[in-house]
């Protein structure tokens, strides 16, 4: 003989059956979701930024695009370029960097410059490389891909770069090319 199933079987198993199907993801939900978790927060046009230092302008960033993004770990996507001048105490623009991408990682004090890289000291000196690194912290720049610096009279080329961030002193890692030393003796 058969024994009825009580109510409080019963309950369970409707409550269980409930939840199964009650689960659903609808796909369009999830994505609207996820894509504004990948959304800038802030965006602009021709932007420029001004870093100063007791009221004297240290630094200036332009970009004709910005985007700015939140997160554990912000960072401003420069995607169509780079300018940034660096000033001495007088005012007097030293140095120059340009890029065609920028990306400024907010939280750690590192700004990187991709795609056609060039800085350009007070002496005239000329840097070019396809990646820059600029630890805001210590003021250093530095490259592990291919350089080439021209000065007056030479161009010296390597694989990686280690200079301040005003490149007044700099040090090519993998030498490469012909140097001309200069005879200093008399």
């Amino acid at each position: 003989m058969i024994k009825p199933i009580t109510i409080a079987y019963l309950i369970p198993i409707i409550f269980i059956i409930g939840i199964l199907y009650s689960c659903e993801n609808d796909i369009d939900e999830v994505n609207a979701i996820t894509a504004d978790a990948n959304q800038p927060i802030r965006t602009g046009k021709d932007v420029e930024l001004i870093y100063s230092e007791k009221a004297n302008a240290k630094i200036k960033v332009k970009a004709p695009q910005m985007k700015e993004f939140a997160g554990e770990k912000n960072y401003m996507e420069m995607p169509a370029g780079i300018e940034v001048f660096f000033y001495d105490s007088l005012q007097k623009v030293t140095t120059t960097l340009t890029a065609n991408y920028a990306i400024n990682r907010v939280s750690e004090n590192i700004m990187e410059a991709k795609n056609d890289v060039i800085v350009i000291n007070e002496k005239g000196e000329k840097l070019n490389t396809e990646h820059l690194v600029w630890i805001q912290d210590s003021a250093k720049i530095y490259s592990d891909e291919f350089v080439k610096i021209t000065t007056a009279d030479e161009i010296l080329m390597g694989d990686g770069l280690e200079a301040n961030e005003d490149f007044t002193k700099y040090k090519i890692l993998k030498l490469k090319g012909i140097i001309n030393l200069k005879d200093t003796v008399q």
